[in-house]
């Protein structure tokens, strides 16, 4: 009975001492590669500068930031607290009420999309709070895409613009190239409808291969460029992504520009008499 009473007591002591052990804090992935850090290390972190205040912690786990294009170039240097753990990090002794002060709240609504919604809930808050500012994140980040998007769109505008000129130039010096051709057969009695539906087939067949060769090699840089800038910035962030709906975009673009290049080119020939085709 005495031995069952001290293993109880000892047992008891060593949960004592476990819970009064450091508390438990979560690290980057980063942070533990860089500081040579393990899990299970007793790590002392302060809330200011000066190293003044500083608590210990035990590191419990690792975690993998979640991926921000607004930080892409930045550090994860983060490490994860216990609410009750931050305060006392962070609350000033001089000031009783700093561990139930805050700066920000982060609020979720229900339709997130709705942005008359959010609009309606900004000018609510701020009529019954006065004092308390409200601003979008959503909207904030949003712009700041809606702006690149732009600029990407005026880049394929010209881009587009620019190459269909080249191959229109490439189109009609390939046309020129078999006028003898052409004109051979015009004098052999194929009409110029049934020339021009070949030619249309034929540049229909060429633009789809060129359009699915683009698709390919966009998918290979794009498992490239991703390796080669999260290797550079240390992020899962995903910097390129050919979804189904953009190859689909631009084989739409690629194949009509395609036809209608050729076609065009052809029907510079078709015009002029077989004759002056062949040159007799």
């Amino acid at each position: 009975m005495k031995l069952l009473t001290l293993a109880a007591a000892l047992v008891a002591a060593a949960t004592s001492l476990a819970a009064a052990g450091p508390p438990e804090i979560l690290v980057s992935r980063q942070l533990l590669a860089k500081a040579h850090l393990s899990i299970g290390d007793v790590v002392t972190l302060a809330s200011d500068p000066s190293g003044t205040r500083t608590r210990k912690f035990r590191i419990a786990g690792t975690y993998e930031p979640t991926p921000d294009p607004m930080k892409f170039n930045v550090e994860r240097i983060e490490a994860r607290l216990h609410l009750d753990d931050l305060l006392g990090l962070t609350a000033d002794p001089a000031d009783p009420s700093s561990a139930d002060a805050v700066s920000s709240i982060n609020v979720g609504l229900p339709n997130p999309d709705d942005a008359s919604g959010r609009r309606t809930f900004t000018r609510t808050l701020s009529s019954q709070t006065p004092f308390v500012g409200v601003v979008s994140t959503r909207d904030s980040q949003n712009s700041t895409f809606v702006v690149i998007d732009r600029f990407h769109t005026a880049i394929a505008a010209v881009t587009v613009i620019g190459s269909t000129a080249f191959l229109l130039a490439l189109m009609v010096i390939r046309a020129e190239e078999r006028k003898e051709t052409v004109g051979v057969l015009r004098l052999i009695g194929i009409s110029r409808k049934t020339i021009m539906t070949e030619v249309i087939v034929e540049g229909l067949l060429v633009a789809i291969a060129g359009a699915a060769a683009g698709v390919l090699i966009a998918a290979a840089a794009q498992h490239a460029v991703n390796r080669f800038f999260q290797a550079r910035y240390d992020t899962t962030l995903v910097f390129m992504r050919v979804s189904a709906a953009i190859a689909m975009r631009s084989i739409a673009v690629a194949v009509p520009v395609g036809v209608v290049a050729g076609a065009v080119a052809s029907w510079t020939l078709l015009r002029r008499s077989a004759s002056s085709l062949v040159r007799r």
